[in-house]
């Protein structure tokens, strides 16, 4: 089953910022829109697993 995540992102001066909307705590900052897109799936691929070791656990 895939699920689907919000990405919401924007442009603050030379940073690009942004966050998953349905998972509190995945945010990232990077210096261009392709780098944030590519920290936000990591960070939420490591927000999913620890979220699933801690329902084993």
């Amino acid at each position: 089953m895939k699920n689907s995540y919000t990405a919401i992102i924007k442009q603050d001066g030379d940073w690009w910022i942004g966050w998953i909307g349905e998972i509190p705590g995945v945010n990232c900052q990077e210096a261009s829109r392709e780098e944030l897109l590519e920290t936000l799936k990591i960070t939420l691929r490591e927000a999913l697993e620890f979220q699933r070791e801690d329902a084993i656990a």
